[in-house]
C-alpha cells in the first residue's frame, strides 16, 4: 500500500524493487481488471531490469480514498485526475520519470493524457486496446459567423437513438455500463459472479470463435450493430445475460491456462467484496461533456514522445470507435512507432499472450530510449528515500 497518493492509498503489485536505481515500468490496468491482470507479464519486465509497478485504479481492488456510490461525484474521476493519480504514484515511488508507461483498455486515455500533459515524467508511452483519438477540439475560426455559440456533442445520444431503432433494438455497452441498474446487475448475476467473469473474460478473448474484428466504416447504428452483442447490447438485456449464452464448457475452462479458475477466483473474490460502481464511473465521465471540458485546454496538442498501439488481432476494441486508430496515428501523435496486433489475443492481451507482449514492450523501450535502458539514460532516476 502506498499512502497518500493524490487523496488515495493506493495498492500496488511490484517487483524488481530490490535493486535500487533500476528504471520504472508503469502498468496501468482497464475494466473489470486489476494490478493482478499484469501478473504474467510483471516478472518478464523485472527480469529485464526494471523496477515494475501495477497500481489497482481508483475504483478499483484495494486502492481506498475514492467515493463509492452511483451517486457520489464524478470529478475525481475524470481523465485528468487519474492522471494525476498517476504522476503521484510515480513521484510517491520515489521516481522522477518512468522508463515505461503502459495503459490498457480505459487506462489507455489516462496514459495518453500523462504523457500529453507531462512528456518530461512520462516520455514515452504504450496504448493498449483503445486507441486514443486526441483531446477534444476547440471551435475554430468561428470570429466572422454570426452564430459562434458551439452546440453541445449530441453524437452518442444520437447513436444511441439511432440504435435503439434496430430490429432488435440494441444499446451500445458504454451507455449500458453508465447506468444506475448495470453495478447491481453485475455483482448479483442470475449465474453467480464467478460464471459471469468467466463468461465476460471468455466472450472478449481470443478463445471465443465469434471474434472476428475488423474496421467499422462509419460511425451509424447499422455499422455498430456489425459489433458483437457485448459491445452492442440487444436493448434491455443486461450484461450477464448478454454473455451467458457463450460461456466456455467445462473443457474449455480447463484447457484455459492465462487464467485458471483460481486466478480467475482472485478477481470474483475481489469484485464480490467491492461490487462495480468504482470501476464504472469512469464510463460515466467519458459520457459526461461537462466533465470532459477540462481536456479542452489540450485542444490541438500532440503527444510528441515515442508511443506504440498494441491490440489483438481478435479484439474488438481496435475498431470499436471508427476511425479512431487512423486518427491517432496520423493527428494525435507525431512519433508513434507502430500499430502491433498480436495473433491469438483478444482484449486480454497482457494474460493472454504475455511473452509476445513483454517482447514488444521490451523492444519498443530499447527503440525509445536507447540501448542501455537500465543505465546512463535518466530514465533510472530514482531519489534516495
Amino acid at each position: 500500500m502506498i499512502h497518500e497518493v493524490n487523496g488515495l492509498d493506493v495498492h500496488i503489485l511490484e517487483a524488481g524493487f530490490e535493486s535500487p536505481g533500476r528504471p520504472l515500468a508503469l502498468l496501468l490496468h482497464g475494466f473489470p481488471d486489476l494490478a493482478y491482470g499484469w501478473r504474467h507479464l510483471i516478472p518478464i519486465l523485472a527480469d529485464a531490469g526494471y523496477h515494475v509497478v501495477a497500481p489497482d485504479q481508483r475504483g478499483f481492488g484495494r486502492t481506498t480514498g475514492w467515493a463509492e456510490g452511483y451517486d457520489a461525484q464524478l470529478g475525481p474521476f475524470s481523465l485528468l485526475n487519474m492522471a494525476r493519480d498517476v504522476l503521484a504514484l510515480v513521484s510517491a515511488l520515489g521516481h522522477r520519470r518512468t522508463a515505461m508507461l503502459v495503459g490498457h483498455d480505459l487506462a489507455s486515455p489516462v496514459a495518453a493524457y500523462c504523457a500529453l500533459a507531462r512528456p518530461d515524467v512520462f516520455p514515452s508511452l504504450v496504448l493498449m486496446s483503445a486507441p486514443f483519438p486526441g483531446p477534444p477540439a476547440l471551435p475554430f475560426g468561428t470570429a466572422g459567423s454570426e452564430a459562434p455559440a458551439a452546440r453541445p456533442n449530441t453524437e452518442n445520444q444520437k447513436l444511441a437513438a439511432a440504435l435503439t431503432t434496430l430490429d432488435p433494438p440494441r444499446e451500445y455497452y458504454q451507455q449500458y455500463l453508465s447506468t444506475r441498474r448495470a453495478n447491481e446487475d453485475m455483482w448479483h448475476p442470475p449465474q453467480g459472479l464467478h460464471a459471469f467473469l468467466r463468461a465476460f473474460f471468455y466472450v472478449k478473448s481470443g478463445d471465443w470463435p465469434g471474434n472476428t474484428p475488423h474496421s467499422l466504416k462509419v460511425r451509424t447504428a447499422e455499422e455498430f450493430a456489425k459489433m458483437p452483442t457485448y459491445y452492442v447490447m440487444d436493448l434491455g438485456k443486461t450484461m450477464p445475460e448478454t454473455v451467458a449464452p457463450f460461456a466456455p464448457s467445462v473443457a474449455e475452462i480447463l484447457a484455459c491456462k492465462w487464467l485458471t479458475e483460481p486466478e480467475l477466483g482472485v478477481y470474483t473474490q475481489e469484485y464480490d467484496r467491492t461490487g462495480f460502481q468504482g470501476a464504472l464511473q469512469a464510463y460515466r465521465v467519458l459520457s459526461d461533456p461537462e466533465l470532459n471540458a477540462e481536456l479542452r485546454l489540450f485542444s490541438g496538442k500532440t503527444i510528441d514522445v515515442p508511443s506504440l498501439f498494441i491490440g489483438g488481432k481478435s479484439d474488438w476494441g481496435t475498431y470499436a470507435a471508427p476511425g479512431t486508430l487512423d486518427v491517432m496515428r496520423t493527428k494525435a501523435t507525431t512519433r508513434m512507432s507502430g500499430i502491433e496486433l498480436i495473433d491469438g489475443a483478444g482484449h486480454w492481451i497482457q494474460q493472454e499472450r504475455p511473452q509476445q507482449l513483454g517482447a514488444l514492450l521490451l523492444s519498443f523501450a530499447k527503440e525509445a530510449v536507447g540501448a542501455d535502458h537500465t543505465g546512463d539514460s535518466g530514465l533510472g532516476d530514482r531519489q534516495p528515500g
